[in-house]
């Protein structure tokens, strides 16, 4: 190690997970080999090719995902999303060009590649359309993509419901409440919700079966009417007169005929095309953090973010993915409620704000933005499966004399270097710190390790030793470009 020290006074040493190469051993060419690019890789129960990768994040979301799946792409035959919703956002800069995207994977820049839209995500068809439209506007040709007939569907009433609720939170804050959760009020939650009361959801393939979407739309109406009476706390007229099942169910049928044959069954297809040794990528939307059943909750979002939703939510088990990258920023972000313990409210934030162009992809909102949390990166590491790390927007921390990493908590029992996935227990502990050597030249024309700075080295040595696991690839900027890939060719 080199670079860096320790900045706790406790007398305790800060872990290190070992492992094979280090940033000092990034001395000779970047090239990655066919098989890193191609993400085969060997499973080691079997001993067979196993065709398959996952991207997932490792922070509170908005990592930099997307850049990488659309890199990845490129040597993939099939490109799946498979949680979240319409509150999810990549943006992808090809060209000069950037592409916001929401509900449709970043596969979708290249013509006729599969982008499909696994059964895990909640779709909001009318948000969907629209998305289409704007990438044909802009010249993309979007035939490949294909919609899980089994995906969700996010309705008016849905979103009403989690306004409504966001509203009801919000008040309770002041008297003793947990105060609301920062939900992008995209109706995702309530949506998710109904999937799981069974009876009155309503699936993508119903939008082209009259009888079965009336009957549901009309039951979820009734009750979730009455739940948006009892819920709303100021005069609402339109609320008092319930939700318009003929219009709700119109307009869904409508959406149904537009969507037409890009709605199949997504599970078939994605095995047809590992059967016929395809590459097949699969794209997580949000974050680690944000996991319902590991992330900070109650602050999180409904799906199971990370490897875990990936069986659930596209019918493909985990022993078909042979790689798992895991996306962290080069520090810390998030949007919504919820702790964040290196957070920060100084002009450093607001200079990483700027240069990071922190702000939400979907929402616009300004992201809460502080140093890296490495306790938290670790975890999400473990909790993921993750083989190899891409760490991104490396370029922001250019310039800074030094710079803070959190390597472990001071709790009220004591120091710790374990993330606590409660946002109870986590919004009571302190960062402890280690610092770094800045470095001042500008990162963003670098394509090797070698050409990076002696202090951005370090940065990277430290990542990969306390986290346990490699960083293959580092991006430098926004553009396709504008990436450093070590690969196996590093000593990996």
């Amino acid at each position: 190690m080199h670079g860096y020290r320790s900045c706790q006074n406790d007398s305790i040493p800060y872990p290190v997970a070992l492992i094979r190469g280090s940033a000092a051993a990034f001395t000779g060419s970047p090239t990655v080999s066919t098989e890193v690019l191609m993400g085969l890789s060997t499973n080691k129960v079997t001993g067979s090719r196993v065709p398959a990768t996952a991207v997932v994040g490792l922070q509170w979301g908005d990592e930099g995902k997307g850049k990488l799946v659309d890199m990845l792409a490129a040597t993939h035959d099939a490109v799946v999303r498979f949680n979240g919703g319409a509150n999810a956002g990549h943006s992808v800069v090809v060209g000069g060009t950037r592409f916001a995207l929401h509900l449709v994977p970043s596969g979708i820049l290249y013509p006729g590649k599969p982008a499909i839209i696994g059964n895990g995500v909640v779709v909001d068809p009318e948000k969907l359309i629209a998305e289409i439209d704007g990438l044909r506007g802009r010249g993309v040709e979007t035939s490949g993509l294909v919609l899980s007939d089994r995906a969700h569907v996010v309705l008016e009433y849905h979103k009403a419901e989690d306004a409504l609720r966001e509203d009801l939170l919000a008040e309770s804050e002041g008297s003793g409440g947990g105060g609301k959760i920062g939900t992008t009020r995209r109706g995702i939650g309530p949506a998710y919700a109904d999937k799981v009361h069974r009876a009155t959801a309503v699936r993508v393939g119903d939008l082209r079966r009259p009888d079965v979407l009336r009957t549901r739309v009309a039951m979820s109406a009734c009750i979730k009417s009455a739940a948006a009476r009892g819920l709303n706390t100021r005069p609402n007229a339109e609320i008092a007169a319930g939700f318009d099942v003929d219009s709700i169910v119109e307009r869904a049928l409508d959406h149904g005929r537009v969507l037409g044959d890009s709605i199949q069954d997504t599970t078939y297809l994605l095995h047809d095309l590992l059967r016929r040794g395809k590459r097949v990528l699969f794209e997580g939307a949000n974050g680690a953090l944000l996991d319902v059943d590991h992330g900070t909750f109650p602050y999180v979002t409904s799906s199971s973010t990370g490897t875990t939703g990936i069986a659930s939510g596209t019918g493909v088990p985990m022993s078909a993915v042979g790689r798992v990258i895991g996306v962290m920023k080069a520090y810390s972000s998030r949007v919504g409620g919820g702790p964040m313990p290196t957070e920060l409210f100084d002009a450093t934030a607001d200079r990483i704000r700027e240069r990071g162009r922190e702000f939400g992809t979907t929402t616009g909102r300004p992201r809460r933005v502080g140093w890296l949390d490495l306790v938290a990166v670790r975890y999400a590491v473990m909790v993921q499966g993750v083989t190899e790390i891409a760490m991104t927007l490396f370029d922001v921390l250019s310039g800074f004399e030094t710079l803070r990493v959190c390597t472990s908590y001071r709790t009220p029992t004591g120091v710790s270097d374990r993330f606590p996935a409660d946002a109870r227990a986590l919004s009571e502990v302190e960062p402890v710190w280690t610092e770094l050597a800045g470095f001042g030249e500008d990162l963003s024309n670098a394509r090797s390790m070698d050409e990076l700075p002696r202090g951005a080295r370090a940065y990277i040595d430290l990542v990969e030793s306390f986290v346990g696991v490699p960083i293959s690839l580092v991006s430098v900027g926004p553009d396709r470009t504008q990436t450093i890939h070590a690969g196996a060719d590093a000593g990996r």
